[in-house]
């Protein structure tokens, strides 16, 4: 059983176990053992997205890994991506994010690359539960001039703009764009408009006031309805949502209508069919994507794996079979040509690419999936509990299925983070999708308060 680390790191409410500054001062000093028993430990990359609680986390981490004897390098609010990018460009040992993501400013996060940009897998942030809660580090305290130190990097958003400029077609500017974007007053509400801005676009921005609690306030990919709002009331060309650590877009076209992850996925690998440049002609989805992303890559004579739900275990199936794209519906798309984890600023700049070869309005490109009918409930608990383990939900689970035959699917699955269980129905039947998975969350209900 996990300790700390979720489906993402580690996550909860900031100053409440285990998003403690004790907990994070532990957690640096645990990555800088694991680091330096592998080799001299030089530097660990730290940074951050605009939660007020980021401060006091950032301090207890550097504190950790500085009293294991490895230097911290910190480079302040950036987006997650970009401390991936960072980390590899500078050829740092590890980096370490201090994020919850979508989630609202009152929760916190840790989560951590590798040296090479990817997340940790999950062996290893077990090691890094052993090594807090066995105290096997007590001992092990560096003094006088062996203690790390910790510096800051002063241009690493203008690096992060540069390389995000070039993973777009020098052939092509943007010149002809208004873009609306929404940065959710979080990670990218720097970064992200001067890379639109510096490639040609009109930009209008919202969301690029963070105060440390407003982050993903009714706004960013979480709320996109208010980009879509802007785009219809200015007759912008498209619209981009970024979420508060900037690993996930969700856009809507010149219409004003929402476009999520599964129909981006479907004009992105419909492009890289084009140009044979898909792997194995095979996308990369969670068991969270529409059936109809699946029947888009069948259209098109590719191939749709599924893997569970986290953009991480995307990217672990991506590097075990060789493929190179993937991502959610949720909006993290993860292109390995160009970047270790999913990138919204970046799965922006690609699509507006398509637009721009193929000369077709987002509306145009979107339709050429069409999704099926999605029911999502989450329940809240009381306490964490196995969906197996609710008295008579797996056999109404069973009927369910039953029901619905070939002609849909059911996924039930708990949080990674917090007491609370997913019900998704997908179908051709909208009515029956929606009473069956009202049905079961009713089972859920009705067995948490006995």
């Amino acid at each position: 059983m996990r300790k700390l680390f979720g489906t993402d790191g580690v996550r909860g409410v900031a100053n409440v176990y285990p998003m403690t500054s004790e907990i994070a001062m532990q957690i640096g000093r645990a990555i800088a053992f694991l680091v330096k028993s592998k080799n001299k430990g030089n530097s660990i990359v730290i940074g951050k997205d605009t939660r007020l609680s980021g401060y006091m986390l950032e301090n207890a981490l550097a504190a950790g890994i500085c009293s294991m004897g490895v230097n911290v390098q910190l480079v302040g609010p950036l987006p997650t991506p970009g401390i991936a990018f960072i980390t590899t460009s500078m050829r740092a040992d590890a980096g370490v994010v201090i994020s919850a993501s979508h989630n609202p400013f009152q929760d916190n996060g840790i989560k951590i690359f590798s040296s090479d940009g990817y997340k940790l897998p999950d062996e290893l942030e077990a090691d890094i539960e052993d090594l807090i809660f066995s105290q096997k580090m007590a001992a092990l305290r560096p003094v006088a001039d062996e203690v790390g130190k910790a510096s800051r990097i002063d241009d690493a958003a203008g690096r992060y703009i540069v390389y995000l400029k070039n993973t777009f077609p020098k052939q092509y500017t943007l010149d002809d764009f208004h873009i609306v974007l929404d940065c959710a007053n979080g990670a990218t509400y720097k970064v992200a408009p001067y890379v639109f801005e510096e490639l040609g676009a009109r930009v209008t921005t919202l969301g690029i006031a963070p105060d440390g609690k407003n982050i993903n306030h009714k706004c960013g990919a979480l709320h996109p309805e208010l980009m879509a709002e802007k785009v219809k009331q200015l007759g912008a060309d498209i619209g981009l949502a970024l979420d508060g650590d900037g690993d996930r877009l969700i856009v809507c076209d010149e219409k004003g209508t929402i476009v999520d992850g599964d129909h981006i996925m479907a004009i992105c690998a419909q492009e890289l069919m084009a140009r044979r440049k898909l792997k194995k002609k095979t996308l990369v989805a969670t068991v969270m994507s529409n059936m109809g992303l699946e029947h888009a890559m069948k259209d098109m004579g590719g191939h749709m794996v599924r893997c569970q739900v986290g953009d991480r275990y995307v990217v672990e199936s991506m590097r075990a079979k060789g493929y190179n794209f993937g991502g959610e519906q949720s909006g993290h798309l993860v292109f390995l040509d160009h970047n270790t984890t999913g990138d919204g600023i970046l799965a922006g700049l690609q699509l507006l690419s398509i637009m721009i070869k193929k000369k077709k309005p987002l509306s145009e490109l979107a339709g050429f999936m069409t999704s099926y009918p999605q029911i999502l409930e989450n329940v809240r608990m009381s306490s964490k509990v196995a969906p197996d383990d609710i008295p008579g939900f797996p056999e109404a689970l069973q009927e369910a299925e039953q029901q619905l035959g070939n002609a849909g699917r059911i996924l039930v699955r708990p949080s990674g983070t917090e007491p609370v269980i997913r019900v998704m129905a997908e179908g051709e039947d909208e009515n029956m999708i929606q009473q069956l998975a009202l049905e079961l969350c009713d089972v859920i209900r009705r067995a948490d308060r006995i």
